[in-house]
């Protein structure tokens, strides 16, 4: 019961990383572009897909209120201000969305505000995963920081690095979705975004070893884990090669393959805890008891968000078509 709450855990964060990793990417390049028709293309890219990709948020949560609490609990404790601040944008950025297409002379608040809202998600959401990797102070699961604990340079390192990957996200699905400048901009960013993120890696490394954490100890108790990091290369081998030959499915795929390496490193250096290094995950798990009545939800709501996910990705696929609104 408790890998089965582990693993569709593992899978809406995942899922949410990707799906909403790409259009809190847009939002970020869209700051980039004054051309107006350029920027109604750009949000047409998204429209169909935007506010779902955010229900694996909402799952994530959920699971980890029922199935996880002392981590709900305490994760909540130590990252209250950045969840707040996370949420206040991505509330922000859902408005502005929907209001700059209605909006006459104020579309430029509007369009600011969705631009500052997805730049603030992402970077909190990175700081967050900067400071959990650093660790989480608590005593038997209860937090003992400061309000402000999480923000140290390492994090914000890594709040600039989710930055630009989830710019190199967007970028790749600029290329596989749109056509005319909006497409050739995006091809022009994408060797930049790509050099950024690496030279985020790269930096992440030798601070990581500088400050000796513990995570680091890990790599040389469990060699296999120089798997993912290969698998990431093959990520960044396709957004090269997509570049190179102008092959639009190419860029965005390895950015996804790139991505999903960065995340099954770091679960595969965590396990078995589920906060580094101090709770476990069969120390973080509810009763027997709840994990079964829940199980009867999970069995029909995951497969059912993720049946909805396909269906909404097949119906929009391909292009999008130029034209006057993006609703």
């Amino acid at each position: 019961m408790i890998a089965f709450w582990t693993a569709a855990l593992s899978l809406t964060l995942a899922l949410y990383v990707v799906l909403d990793g790409f259009d809190l990417g847009v939002g970020i390049l869209f700051g980039l572009n004054r051309n107006e028709a350029d920027r109604r293309q750009m949000l047409r890219s998204i429209s169909p897909v935007w506010d779902g990709n955010e229900t694996w948020l909402v799952l994530t949560g959920t699971i980890l209120f029922g199935a996880f609490p002392l981590v709900y609990s305490l994760l909540l404790s130590a990252f209250y201000i950045p969840i707040v601040v996370m949420l206040s944008a991505l509330i922000f950025r859902g408005v502005a969305f929907e209001f700059r297409e209605k909006s006459i002379s104020r579309k430029w608040f509007w369009d600011a505000g969705f631009t500052l809202g997805s730049l603030v998600a992402t970077f909190v959401q990175g700081a967050a995963v900067g400071a959990m990797v650093g660790g989480v102070p608590n005593e038997a699961g209860r937090f003992t920081g400061t309000p402000f604990g999480w923000l140290t340079p390492f994090s914000v390192l890594c709040g600039v690095g989710l930055c630009l990957g989830y710019s190199l996200l967007g970028a790749g699905w600029l290329v596989r979705k749109t056509e005319g400048e909006v497409r050739d901009r995006a091809y022009r960013q994408l060797p930049r975004l790509l050099a950024g993120v690496l030279a985020f890696l790269a930096a992440a490394f030798v601070a990581s070893l500088a400050m000796n954490l513990p995570v680091m100890a890990r790599w040389l108790e469990r060699p296999f884990l120089v798997l993912f990091p290969l698998v990431g290369v093959s990520g960044c081998l396709l957004v090269w090669a997509g570049c190179r030959r102008r092959d639009d499915r190419l860029p965005f795929a390895g950015a996804v393959i790139l991505f999903l390496s960065a995340f099954g490193t770091l679960a595969a250096s965590f396990l078995p805890y589920m906060v580094p290094f101090s709770v476990t995950i069969a120390e973080a798990a509810a009763p027997m008891s709840s994990l079964s009545f829940m199980l009867w939800a999970g069995l029909f709501v995951l497969p059912l968000n993720v049946a909805y996910t396909v269906i909404v990705y097949l119906l929009f696929k391909g292009k999008v078509e130029l034209g006057e609104g993006y609703r």
